[in-house]
């Protein structure tokens, strides 16, 4: 396939430009305090406990995060090209690996903010076989320090966590992990401590964990509205801006506010009955991450066939994921939340189950499933997903493709592979 430029996408909503705004704004305040200011930062993956970091006012670029961005930049062929010329497998994994890409390349004039400067640390939880090796090499490269955090297996699978896991934490995600990532949640704190000079304060750990619990109700009522809502009031263009970028910023006054305001947008638009698409024949459920180099995708179909893509993973997982009931264990409270949120995202039994009662939720006529080629992750339980969707009744199509290496990907091929899977399908 050729390789040209992503769509944009369509936004309805008032407060997704007030999110994307204040992104902009804080991504120059980050490159302020970062690169000309020389404040200490970590790099970390998504599921790391970014809370310790805010409460120790430590500047954090996540990894997930700046992936996105420099493949929103329309850059990542040009840095994996660079990564492959230095010897490295050209089927590396694309989303984690994308920084490190950027970081060999070792070009100013193209990269983001020049590059990264020397972080206090790149951290990152053992999920794969990959990361490991990712995060050690990108370490070195950076010339800092690799704070690795273990992701045991669980003994106790249940696949129904999700209806239970704000109040039994404990229960559903084992009390020996949960101590391991206490553990190692100290030893992070102290790192951060000899290497910044900051302090760690457990009373504003407390105080941020009870404004995220609230940050994520607005965020689960939302998600509940536009799953029961017929037409669908919001797209998942908006859905997701809406969703992540407070996410990165969880617990803040700016964030528990904006939730709320998307909540209540997302209240007004259902009801006064406005859907996204003028004629809604079709709900669809978008599985994986996003596809940052073509948002406009997910809107392609909407007028034309009235397929509107109804479902994506980030705003249903707020509520059982990141709502915990403290009980006086605050750090304990945290670690659930961080030693379980990549694998409930994508292994079995909690991802096909979470996913196939999502799916019943929303009312969903047919799933798309990204499956990025070199993602070991999701060539195992995502597949078992996909197929766990068909027993229930859910048509899939799964869609080779990376969210953030547009080498692969051509927007008009990938908008007509949609539109002849539901033909197929007997759905149009």
């Amino acid at each position: 396939m050729s390789t040209p430029a992503g769509q944009r996408s369509r936004k309805d909503l008032a407060c997704t430009a007030e999110a994307t705004a204040y992104q902009k704004a804080f991504g120059a305040e980050l490159k302020r305090r970062v690169v000309e200011n020389g404040e200490p930062f970590v790099v970390a993956q998504a599921d790391t406990p970014h809370e310790i970091f805010h409460v120790m006012d430590i500047a954090l670029i996540s990894n997930q995060w700046w992936s996105a961005y420099i493949s929103a930049k329309q850059l990542s062929a040009r840095y994996f090209d660079a990564m492959v010329a230095k010897g490295y497998p050209d089927n590396s994994c694309k989303y984690c690996s994308l920084g490190l890409a950027c970081t060999l390349a070792n070009d100013p004039a193209s990269a983001p903010w020049g590059g990264l400067p020397k972080p206090v640390a790149l951290v990152a939880r053992l999920t794969c076989d990959c990361i490991q090796q990712v995060f050690m090499q990108w370490a070195t490269a950076l010339d800092t320090e690799f704070f690795a955090m273990e992701a045991p297996a669980w003994t106790h699978k249940d696949p129904a966590w999700f209806a239970h896991s704000n109040r039994d934490w404990e229960s559903v995600y084992e009390t020996d992990r949960i101590s391991l990532m206490v553990e190692e949640m100290r030893e992070l704190i102290d790192l951060l401590e000899r290497k910044t000079g900051r302090r760690f304060e457990q009373a504003k750990l407390e105080a941020l964990m009870l404004k995220i619990n609230e940050q994520e109700g607005y965020i689960a009522e939302a998600a509940r509205m536009i799953g029961e809502a017929r037409p669908c009031p919001v797209s998942i263009a908006d859905q997701m801006p809406n969703t992540m970028i407070p996410q990165w910023h969880r617990g803040s006054d700016w964030a528990v506010a904006h939730a709320r305001k998307f909540r209540d947008e997302v209240a007004d638009r259902v009801a006064r009955g406005i859907g996204v698409a003028s004629n809604e024949k079709l709900r669809l459920m978008w599985i994986g991450a996003g596809v940052w180099h073509d948002p406009g995708f997910y809107q392609a179909l909407e007028e034309r066939l009235g397929a509107v893509f109804v479902w994506s993973m980030y705003m249903p997982f707020a509520g059982p994921q990141y709502i915990r009931e403290l009980q006086g264990r605050t750090m304990d409270a945290l670690a659930s939340r961080i030693c379980s949120m990549n694998e409930v995202l994508h292994l079995p039994p909690w991802m096909n189950g979470w996913m196939v009662s999502e799916a019943e939720r929303c009312g969903i006529d047919a799933a798309v499933m990204l499956i990025p080629p070199d993602n070991r992750l999701s060539q195992s339980g995502t597949q078992l997903t996909a197929q766990s969707l068909e027993d229930a009744g859910v048509p899939v199509l799964r869609l080779g493709a990376d969210m953030v290496d547009a080498k692969s990907w051509d927007h008009a091929a990938m908008v007509a592979l949609v539109e002849n899977f539901l033909r197929e399908a007997k759905l149009l």
